[in-house]
């Protein structure tokens, strides 16, 4: 099993090649690095659970294939008492089965692979539900209670629906069955102006899950 050392050696040349592509713009996959699990929390603003099937399922991908996909995280240095930690913005059950399977934790020396994004709360929360809702997995309470942080962190509904792609409609909605419209009664949601490539986008979701309950387009 390599060391300490050897992580951090290979952290350090990740981060080197990265430096070396000479991106534009971020592209935090070039630059995975494993970290120790006890150094990862969970966050506290989306509620998540752990489906038994689901795990077992994922614990197998992981034993057969290994870690595919790296856990999404920011660095939050006011964490565990200023200690700091890596906080999950994506990847909560990948952070999870590295607990609950020890075999998984001996195959990596109890690291986890991630990659660090550098984002406020607000921008936290709304890249949380943007790699939610591309996946189609986003539950009406779990959403209201994103959009409510948001708003809290002082976002206005404009800047909440185009980060997250929600359309007017769909964010009173969110407010009003989770109860969080009484605290903003006196907001007006304005239409938000999409780009092509989001309308496009959009579309596209509408396609592929026609199950959903899908507000009316602009």
């Amino acid at each position: 099993m390599p060391s300490d050392e050897d992580f951090e050696r290979a952290n350090a040349l990740v981060r080197e090649a990265y430096d070396l592509i000479g991106f534009d713009h971020p592209m935090p996959v070039g630059r995975v690095q494993w970290v120790p699990h006890s150094m990862v929390q969970a966050n506290d603003y989306n509620p998540n659970s752990v489906a038994t099937a689901e795990m077992k399922l994922l614990h197998t991908s992981i034993e057969a294939d290994g870690y595919t996909q790296p856990v999404v995280v920011i660095w939050d240095a006011s964490a565990a008492g200023g200690e700091g930690r890596y906080i999950v913005i994506d990847g909560f059950h990948r952070y999870t089965a590295l607990a609950m399977y020890g075999d998984l934790n001996s195959r990596t020396g109890g690291r986890l692979p991630v990659v660090v994004l550098e984002k406020t709360l607000a921008e936290r929360m709304a890249s949380t539900v943007r790699h939610n809702r591309a996946r189609g997995k986003h539950s009406v309470a779990g959403m209201g209670s994103l959009v409510f942080g948001m708003l809290k962190e002082g976002r206005t509904p404009e800047e909440v629906c185009a980060e997250l792609g929600l359309e007017p409609e769909e964010l009173a909605r969110l407010t009003h069955v989770t109860g969080y419209s009484k605290l903003f009664g006196d907001v007006e949601f304005a239409r938000p102006m999409l780009t092509t490539a989001q309308l496009k986008a959009k579309a596209a979701y509408k396609r592929e899950h026609p199950e959903e309950i899908v507000p009316n387009d602009f």
